[in-house]
């Protein structure tokens, strides 16, 4: 079994940071493509950082010189460094991980909250 477990997620206010983690434990091969994706209250969930195997990183628009997203392969981690954060980044957030056991699969974490007041 894997899991994806997230933390670092809290209240901030406005101009504020927050460091947001994820482990993945279990029987792991290789980790491919590691990200981090939000949702907010009644908008559909969308791609906030994506990074490779071989460190390169992708950026949605609105995160962009603000956040940054890392990896460690040793640890079976992902980090999303958030700056200058806005109302409009509050959602939760998840970590994806595409993950080889005996086949390629896609495994999510279980979201956690940031939420930045004004």
């Amino acid at each position: 079994q894997v899991q994806l477990v997230e933390s670092g997620g809290g209240l901030v206010q406005a101009g504020g940071s927050l460091r947001l983690s994820c482990a993945a434990s279990g029987t792991i091969f290789s980790i491919n493509a590691m990200g981090w994706y939000r949702q907010a209250p009644g908008k559909q969930r969308e791609l906030v950082a994506t990074i490779t195997s071989g460190d390169s990183a992708v950026y949605a628009d609105s995160v962009k010189g603000r956040f940054t997203i890392s990896r460690d392969n040793a640890k079976r981690t992902v980090d999303l460094q958030m700056n200058s954060l806005k109302p409009e980044d509050t959602a939760v957030y998840y970590c994806r991980m595409t993950i080889l056991m005996t086949m390629w699969y896609e495994y999510w974490g279980q979201g956690t909250q940031v939420t930045v007041s004004s």
